[in-house]
């Protein structure tokens, strides 16, 4: 480790001795930064992160955007950890760039989660019944509300059961996971020119109620195979988003997603491929269960209410029955990771219970939801959140004594469901200008002198700020008014930009503009923000901008950026 620090000191003062410090003050802009997100665990990746810093000093960058999962909850961290944020910060003094903490979770909250999963947004559940058996109850009806979900009935050359597929979907009954026959997709461009291979199915489904949705699926040279997806659909909104995982080639293998109905009894599943390119897939086994208990979220605003059948008597936590939850809930494999289906936890009768054998309970609870590859959102308002923001704030000044900081509210897809979040008859976008106008605040508590900076989506009316946003509850509309026009904005759409911007600016916000995001057209990705920017008074800065931490374009980024305006 010492070698280590040693060999990235000399880098840094060999870097510094030959970057060109009058480039920074040639710069047209304000701000030309680089993302640069790491693991500073791994000492090889502080290591890679100090070496890119010397690059995007001499290219003429003057700041690098940094974050780490750790960040969520920076204490109990191996002394090298420590180490490694203190020489991070002393190559970016020694090279004068500056150094901008991502900080507070907002959308992608997986970070802060780890102090306590239970902080996750939860979505109602409302008078599940569960049945009473041999002390423990469970979902009074788990049968499967699929039928011939395993291709086994035909009604003359079609599958019987299913209420339509696409031309390349066919009966097999040569491959199949179990029984005579499973359902195979492939030519996905001689049924569909959009190379769709799907099958729906119309349900009819309880009301707030959790469903878990199982198929079998095998796969042979599939592209692109992360298009083949489970999508429960209600009035035209996904009530789903978590990817399955497919492999390319892959033998059966079980993939399972979870939904809430939400107020819909009517569900159209689809299941399938969009954008199919080559290769086959099989199907087989698909059910759909009612589930009771997964991913089910305790605290305060998402109650747990069980009572009889008639609702008349109200059950008590400790005296009828013992505490209900899942132990693992949002800690698998890590603190902040949440799977996304998991065992149904039993509500399991105290000694002395007055619940009886046989009796059925409706039992009402909140759960949260796995969207995309294991995002998960937190709850907006619950002040444990704050106070854990708080002090990820005050350490990260302690470690980098930064002047600028980036609050990460980005792609919130769950919000506004919780009864600390209904309270008020507040709108979605009400409690999230509450929420970042005290993030705001935490950051000018903490450090007066700094500037903070946020990911305009949430905000931006041209943008994610808009009405049935996702499994947000309710419209998002007027998120902006928590902005102080004292938070600079970083306009990441680049199809949004000529929007987006003039929105921002009429606002009196300064801007820094996200671009590159891995194209393989740098020079028209920085010319379009740059003619955005022309347009407009407050556009200050650029950023780099890459998702698979590639920086192969580094420099020519720069050299684009850097060019005179006009």
């Amino acid at each position: 480790m010492r070698r280590a620090g040693a060999w990235t000191t000399c880098l840094v003062l060999a870097v510094a001795a030959w970057a060109s410090p009058a480039r920074a003050a040639e710069s047209p802009w304000r701000w030309l930064w680089v993302y640069a997100p790491r693991n500073f665990q791994v000492n090889e990746r502080v290591d890679d992160l100090i070496t890119l810093m010397g690059r995007a000093k001499k290219a003429g960058y003057n700041g690098m955007i940094i974050g780490d999962s750790k960040f969520g909850r920076i204490e109990g961290r191996p002394d090298w950890y420590y180490t490694n944020l203190a020489r991070t910060r002393k190559a970016a003094e020694d090279l004068g760039l500056e150094l901008i903490p991502a900080v507070m979770p907002v959308g992608y909250s997986n970070d802060v989660l780890q102090n306590n999963p239970n902080l996750a947004e939860g979505m109602p559940v409302r008078d599940c019944p569960m049945l009473v058996k041999d002390g423990r109850a469970t979902v009074a009806d788990p049968s499967n509300r699929l039928p011939n979900g395993g291709f086994e009935e035909t009604r003359g050359e079609k599958i019987a059961g299913w209420d339509w597929m696409d031309e390349c979907a066919r009966r097999d009954t040569e491959v199949r996971h179990s029984g005579a026959a499973s359902v195979r997709v492939d030519k996905f461009r001689e049924g569909s020119s959009h190379g769709n291979g799907r099958l729906v199915k119309k349900l009819t489904l309880a009301p707030y109620r959790q469903y878990r949705i199982d198929a079998w699926i095998k796969t042979r040279d599939l592209a692109p195979a992360a298009s083949l997806l489970i999508n429960p659909l209600a009035e035209g909104r996904a009530l789903n988003h978590a990817t399955l995982g497919v492999k390319p080639t892959q033998d059966w293998t079980l993939h399972s997603i979870l939904f809430n109905t939400l107020q819909h009894a009517e569900v159209s599943l689809y299941i399938g491929m969009w954008g199919g390119k080559e290769g086959a897939f099989w199907m087989d086994d698909v059910s759909v269960h009612e589930v009771a208990g997964v991913n089910m979220v305790r605290r305060q605003g998402c109650p747990l209410r069980v009572t009889s059948a008639d609702g008349q008597t109200v059950y008590e936590e400790g005296r009828d029955f013992q505490p209900w939850a899942y132990p693992k809930m949002g800690r698998v494999p890590w603190p902040g990771a949440y799977e996304v289906v998991h065992p149904e936890p039993p509500l399991v009768l105290a000694p002395d219970s007055r619940i009886r054998e046989g009796e059925t309970l409706k039992v009402s609870f909140y759960h949260t939801v796995v969207i995309y590859d294991g995002q998960v959102s937190a709850c907006l308002v619950h002040d444990e959140l704050f106070g854990y923001m708080e002090k990820q704030v005050r350490l990260i000044k302690q470690h980098f004594a930064p002047r600028k900081y980036l609050m990460s509210h980005d792609e919130l897809r769950v919000a506004g469901h919780c009864e600390l979040c209904r309270a008020g008859g507040k709108t979605a976008g009400q409690i999230l200008a509450e929420n970042v106008r005290r993030c705001r605040e935490i950051i000018r508590r903490v450090d007066p002198e700094a500037e903070a900076f946020v990911w305009s989506d949430m905000f931006d009316p041209n943008h994610n700020a808009v009405d049935k946003y996702y499994l947000v509850a309710s419209t998002l509309a007027g998120s902006w008014e928590g902005l102080s026009k004292d938070v600079n904005v970083a306009c990441w759409c680049f199809e949004k930009r000529d929007a987006s911007m003039p929105f921002f600016a009429q606002r009196g916000h300064k801007m820094i503009m996200a671009g590159y995001y891995d194209t393989d057209d740098v020079r028209a990705n920085v010319m379009g923000w740059r003619d955005a920017a022309a347009k407009v008074k407050g556009a200050d800065g650029l950023i780099y901008t890459t998702w698979r931490s590639e920086y192969k374009d580094l420099e020519t980024f720069a050299k684009f950026a850097l060019q005179p305006r006009p």
